[in-house]
């Protein structure tokens, strides 16, 4: 006989990234997702309106606040210091967490595979990280990602990268499964008052696959089948199912601010290895083995790998497997090439059209790719685009940044100018890049606002991609065909939740406050965010301000490899 449920869990939330109802919708008619069509047909489901910047990184940490990026501190996939760069991890959500705010309530926690998790903090409870995490994070407790795969037999929060295309979707499968697996046994091992489950893989088929409706399909079929598990086991009173953007087909352009603002006068460039990180520069550094923990020092995006020793018996770096000569005549070559536009990108574009990049990332040494790697020169640039993810333009302030070139007293000035250029800006066919582009300080509020591009740039309707490529045209083809928009979708159901009620102006900032009134707890007097109507208040508290410790380097490769794969690093 089976183990009852556990009665205990009141609140589960469901997190589904890039959910929205353009893709959910024939789902559920098509009854492909029955659990999840359950939620919907019997508690209040609508439209959740993302942030900006509508991505994981960011989006998840406002979700699970409920405040804005300028109060926790996270833009994107990247944190900066001056020009240097390095993934974000927990260290750099500087808020604290729906979970941290019940265990100052007394109240328990179970969390699995939450983005931007890693490392994790004490609570009473427990939590597995996602995604920015490495392969083998560290848990809460300690030691709690090997009782999870005692218990399970495997637990991955990636897909090995070398997975073809058919064995790729089997691995969302099984990352998804694992999911729900380690959440029921950590349920009933703790038996949490509040439970939080992340499904990452929703969002990863579509960047792996876009278009393909039948992977699409095999992966929400076994997010559905968990959710119903999860349900099942652990019998919550309340589920909150919710997204953290919508993802949808890109029928605009890709725009290039960089090279927009190169041509007035506002970027300088380079090929020297400064800059952005690209795909060449990452994949090269990831498969040599190469300590990514050097960001190349003043000014720089990538390791300078090109005096590490040679990583026998491949033969890397400039004079390992083709030879120094060689090896200079083809830097000078592909150098010859970027300053007519042959970038890296569109190199690794065409090889994998013939399956052939990885094999190159292999052989070519590092300086060659870096030379057809065109990138912004952060210090000798007035104002540029650190960041696609950010949606915005970072000036060069002196005092500010490292190199600074723009006086104080200019800083309007400069910021004014380029909020006009990108304000006009049209598409070959002439329709606007833009729908809003604005000072950070109209969009963002708090302590972190700072940390924020000083000018934001929201795409028309999020159907134009931007790049931060240079030396390509401002315009192009989209590099995704699918990427994501600002619409998600939110759903209750259970306990206390009115089925009938208005979720036309639910938000993301919602979510938060939300959960902590199916727990009969109050939100956060600093919280964006309101209890959203099918849910019945319960005022408001002046939780316990955040302790900012440290920020701790993430520094790895393989998670760099991961998001440059993916297309969030260019």
């Amino acid at each position: 006989m089976a183990d009852p449920p556990q009665a205990n869990l009141k609140t589960l939330l469901v997190g589904i990234d890039a959910g929205c109802r353009p893709v959910l919708d024939p789902l559920v008619e098509a009854g492909a997702v029955p659990n999840l069509a359950s939620v919907f047909e019997t508690g209040a489901v609508g439209t959740l309106t993302s942030q900006i910047p509508p991505w994981t990184p960011s989006a998840w940490p406002s979700l699970y606040t409920g405040v804005n990026p300028g109060k926790h501190g996270v833009f994107g996939f990247l944190t900066f210091d001056g020009y240097d760069w390095d993934v974000v991890n927990a260290t750099h959500v500087r808020e604290r967490t729906v979970w941290e705010l019940l265990d100052h309530r007394d109240a328990s926690s179970v969390v699995v595979n939450a983005p931007v998790t890693h490392p994790p903090t004490e609570f009473d409870g427990a939590v597995v990280p996602g995604y920015t995490a490495p392969e083998n994070p560290d848990c809460h407790p300690e030691g709690l990602l090997d009782d999870v795969r005692d218990e399970i037999g495997d637990y991955r929060v990636y897909a090995p990268r070398d997975a073809d295309e058919v064995d790729a979707v089997e691995w969302y499968r099984r990352l998804v499964r694992m999911r729900g697996e380690a959440f029921r046994y950590l349920a009933e091992r703790f038996a949490p008052d509040f439970g939080f489950v992340q499904f990452q893989a929703t969002d990863t088929v579509f960047h792996e696959f876009p278009g393909d409706d039948a992977k699409v399909r095999a992966v929400y079929e076994a997010v559905d089948d968990q959710v119903g598990a999860i349900v099942a086991a652990c019998d919550p009173d309340t589920v909150v199912v919710a997204s953290d953007h919508g993802m949808g087909e890109y029928g605009g352009h890709e725009f290039r601010p960089n090279e927009f603002l190169r041509e007035r006068g506002l970027v300088e460039t380079t090929t020297e290895g400064d800059g952005m990180p690209t795909w060449s520069t990452i994949a090269d550094d990831e498969l040599q083995g190469d300590d990514t923990s050097d960001r190349g020092g003043e000014g720089s995006g990538a390791a300078d790998v090109s005096a590490a020793p040679d990583p026998s018996p491949r033969g890397g770096g400039a004079s390992g497997a083709l030879g120094g000569d060689v090896s200079g005549a083809l830097e000078r070559g592909m150098s010859g090439l970027a300053s007519l536009g042959v970038t890296a990108q569109r190199i690794k574009a065409a090889l994998d059209a013939v399956g052939l990049a990885e094999f190159v990332a292999e052989r070519v040494p590092t300086d060659v790719a870096r030379a057809a790697a065109e990138q912004v020169d952060f210090p000798n640039s007035t104002a540029y685009a650190r960041d696609r993810i950010e949606l915005g333009v970072r000036v060069n302030l002196a005092g500010r940044e490292p190199e600074g070139t723009v006086a104080p007293e200019e800083y309007e000035r400069v910021r004014d100018e380029v909020i006009e250029a990108l304000s006009g800006v049209e598409t070959p066919d002439g329709k606007p890049v833009f729908e809003q582009v604005t000072r950070r300080e109209e969009v963002f509020s708090g302590s972190y606002v700072e940390q924020a591009p000083d000018v934001i740039t929201v795409p028309r309707e999020y159907d134009e991609f931007l790049s931060t490529r240079v030396g390509d045209g401002v315009f192009g083809p989209p590099s995704e065909p699918y990427n994501h928009k600002r619409e998600g979708v939110v759903a209750l159901s259970g306990a206390g939740v009115d089925s009938d009620a208005d979720l036309s102006d639910a938000h993301l900032f919602d979510v938060a406050p939300t959960v902590l009134a199916t727990l009969d707890q109050p939100a956060g007097d600093h919280m964006d965010g309101s209890v959203l109507s099918p849910v019945e208040p319960v005022g408001t508290e002046s939780y316990p301000a955040f302790d900012a410790g440290e920020r701790r380097a993430t520094d790895d490769g393989e998670v760099e490899a991961r998001l440059a794969e993916l297309g969030y690093l260019e």
